[in-house]
């Protein structure tokens, strides 16, 4: 099995809003803002090639909203999706499986692009199957007031009138070595991979864990829907993962592309961050 990170660009969300009730004064020494208190985050997927299967997790904000959109997340970087793709020797086509964590429109925008003339839309990856929870599945389609701006209706129903969605009900077992979990605290339905590399187990955290400025208990983004679910599912994991030695890798952390943890006394601290090519070289 190899992993290849893709990187989508990046967006500036509003650092308070990213970090919840923790005091700036804290939160700017661990991922600073800038004058306007936005963050710079990444839009990091990652590509899990397991023989003829070629399995793309999340990918990006996408290209077809207009610039009043993009305007309100002063999107910036001079990587792509495809452009991503192409460094890692793969076309769209060559993609089998689409996994979706959830249907935040930093996660899937990508999924689905304008057609040639944009009298419509098709998909991005023709060939392949688009995996997502079906608990996500059916909230993200009767969005509650909080989380409807999120939700935007072109990313969603052409995967469903294209006949290549595939909804699954909780954890499951995408292929060997590609188990998948759900997490409730950020939007219901969350589906986060463990994926098997070697003797290692790559934890693809999209909005659990954002950053790794975010492992501290306390952080918890005032974008997550219920955020006592989203504290009691971070600690049960946090403990978990630095027993385990899993590797966290970040969708959104514009620095840390992946974290090990360690239990120090006062309680699950990040220990080393790396890439992830260093990571998977760890014995």
């Amino acid at each position: 099995m190899k992993l290849y990170p893709i990187h989508t660009g990046n967006l500036k969300l509003d650092g308070g809003a990213m970090f919840g009730v923790v005091p700036k004064s804290i939160w700017n020494k661990a991922y600073p803002a800038d004058e306007n208190n936005l963050i710079n985050l990444a839009m990091r997927c990652l590509l899990v090639v397991d023989g003829d299967r070629r399995i793309l997790i999340d990918n990006g904000i996408g290209e077809k909203q207009d610039e009043k959109f993009f305007a309100h997340y002063f999107l910036n970087g001079d990587q792509n999706l495809i452009g991503s793709l192409l460094e890692a020797g793969f076309i769209p086509e060559d993609i089998t499986d689409v996994f979706l964590t959830h249907l935040h429109f930093d996660h899937c925008g990508g999924t689905v692009k304008n057609n040639a003339d944009h009298t419509g839309y098709e998909l991005t990856f023709p060939n392949a199957v688009h995996w997502l929870s079906k608990p996500q599945w059916d909230w993200a389609t009767r969005p509650n007031r909080r989380e409807k701006a999120s939700f935007l209706h072109e990313n969603m129903i052409p995967v469903a009138e294209s006949g290549k969605l595939k909804l699954f009900d909780g954890p499951f077992v995408l292929i060997p070595g590609f188990d998948v979990r759900i997490f409730n605290g950020h939007t219901v339905g969350q589906a986060i991979p463990f994926i098997s590399a070697g003797s290692h187990t790559v934890v693809f955290m999209a909005d659990t864990t954002p950053t790794a400025a975010h492992v501290p208990l306390p952080y918890i983004m005032s974008y997550d829907t219920q955020p006592l679910i989203s504290l009691t599912e971070k600690e049960a994991f946090m403990i978990e993962a630095a027993e385990n030695q899993y590797i966290l890798f970040f969708e959104h952390d514009a620095y840390n592309e992946c974290c090990l943890l360690e239990k120090t006394e006062k309680g699950i601290k990040v220990k080393e961050t790396m890439n992830l090519e260093k990571a998977l070289e760890r014995n």
